[in-house]
């Protein structure tokens, strides 16, 4: 392993980093589809439900590699219209806007939920005690829409955490990747791949750590009834 142990920490940070933004992207999409599916004009809404539909019904790698060549063929038709030089899409960049765009459309459903379980009455008492929206917003609304949404940005998160090993085929150089390389150049290929499941096994038991915390923060004067 001489000589190999800057790459895979290297592979190791990308991945991270690959995961965090597109976890930040596909945030941002959610709650704008959330809000554009709780909408009052039909063709937003029928918009976000068709992006949602189409992406939880077609296989992330399939997405992923409609995506990344779409995107690339996107940009080729562009620079050929204005006669510039061929541009290749960054494997890291491309990446995260894949990631990102299948993701936010669990976190559209995720999101949605969340406001749906907030409880109408409570917002109206709120209202009757003379706060104002801000004030119900940051007072009463997200704290109840975070109580409700965080089991399903858990998963989601886990998820997306995972899916970055599918980016490998789209020659990032990720962690998996990294840790292929150096299983073929070393003829230790089951060793590398049990490094690399213990990279992501430490990833996600932090992972579980913060959203813990994050779960009771939320959950604080709220009794849970045992079955």
């Amino acid at each position: 392993m001489q000589g190999y142990i800057p790459l895979i920490y290297q592979g190791a940070i990308i991945t991270i980093s690959l995961a965090i933004a597109s976890l930040m992207l596909a945030i941002v999409l959610g709650i704008f589809c959330a809000i554009g599916k709780l909408s009052r004009f039909k063709v937003i809404s029928l918009l976000c439900q068709a992006y949602t539909s189409f992406i939880r019904g077609v296989p992330d790698l399939v997405l992923m590699l409609l995506i990344f060549y779409g995107l690339q063929l996107l940009l080729n038709s562009i620079t050929d219209f204005f006669s510039i030089g061929f541009i290749e899409i960054n494997p890291l960049v491309a990446g995260i806007i894949t990631l990102g765009f299948i993701y936010g459309a669990y976190f559209t459903e995720t999101f949605r939920g969340a406001y749906l379980a907030v409880p109408k009455t409570t917002l109206e008492a709120a209202f009757a005690l003379g706060l104002s929206k801000g004030q119900v917003f940051r007072y009463v609304m997200f704290p109840l829409m975070m109580r409700f949404a965080l089991p399903g940005i858990t998963n989601n998160w886990l998820v997306v955490l995972k899916a970055t090993a599918l980016v490998s085929l789209l020659g990032l150089s990720d962690l998996v990747r990294a840790t292929k390389i150096v299983g073929e150049a070393t003829y230790s290929p089951l060793l590398l791949a049990l490094i690399a499941g213990a990279f992501y096994l430490f990833f996600t038991s932090i992972s579980n750590i913060v959203l813990w915390w994050l779960e009771k923060h939320y959950s604080i004067g709220i009794t849970k009834v045992k079955l």
